[in-house]
């Protein structure tokens, strides 16, 4: 039977995070079926066989970033909905239901966003803990576990630039809205967002900082042009 819902985990070297990843979605209540792909992108360590036994589907690329990863998994996915979730983070318990209710009842868009909550890894030391900035209050998070997607986006939208290091996220949704892509913002919390050492938010947060500034400044060009 062709799955519902398809949720796709980009993972390299991720066998500290990625069990408890998969179990939060293993352990929603849902009314629709699906399934769980784990794109391995070149990992190092036991990545794929931990995927394995936890039943997901794997599928294995040479390491080539977020952007090849994501593409790959949606290449593979065979359900209606689609929605990614980075393997260090996890979803809320309800999350999925709540993230397709909500896209059932938005008749004008094809797209929804729920909001994120930060949480420290339990599992840093205190110094550690004061290095990493937590936002006290619940976001709109772009993305990871807290956007759901109607299949037809990735018609409309041919996937992430597999050229971008950072940034691939919000490129991919000015694209979306230039195609005319609706999207509802939703208030639920979805995912909670592991914060640790090596958050690619982090390790590359400067390049990340001056993709997003060039992507807003392309975006006011374009919107200048336009009138």
């Amino acid at each position: 039977m062709k799955p519902a819902l398809s949720v796709i985990i980009p993972c390299r070297n991720g066998t500290n995070y990625l069990a408890e990843a998969v179990t939060s979605v293993r352990e929603q209540a849902l009314d629709s079926s699906l399934e769980i792909i784990v794109v391995d992108d070149g990992s190092t360590d036991s990545t794929a066989d931990l995927a394995r036994s936890l039943g997901c589907t794997v599928v294995s690329i040479p390491h080539s970033g977020l952007s090849a990863a994501r593409n790959t998994g949606l290449a593979a996915a065979q359900g209606d909905c689609t929605l990614f979730l980075d393997h260090d983070d996890r979803l809320r318990p309800g999350a999925l239901q709540t993230l397709l209710d909500a896209l059932d009842a938005a008749e004008d868009a094809d797209m929804v966003l729920a909001r994120a909550q930060d949480f420290v890894s339990p599992e840093l030391g205190e110094e550690e803990k004061r290095k990493v900035v937590v936002r006290p209050e619940p976001y709109h998070g772009l993305m990871s576990g807290a956007m759901l997607f109607r299949r037809p986006v990735f018609e409309r939208v041919k996937g992430f630039d597999e050229a971008r290091a950072t940034a691939q996220t919000l490129d991919f949704l000015q694209q979306a809205q230039q195609a005319g892509i609706g999207m509802r913002k939703i208030d639920p919390i979805t995912v909670d967002r592991r914060l640790h050492l090596t958050n690619m938010g982090r390790t590359m947060q400067h390049q990340e900082g001056r993709d997003h500034a060039s992507l807003l400044r392309e975006r006011l060009r374009g919107a200048k042009r336009r009138n």
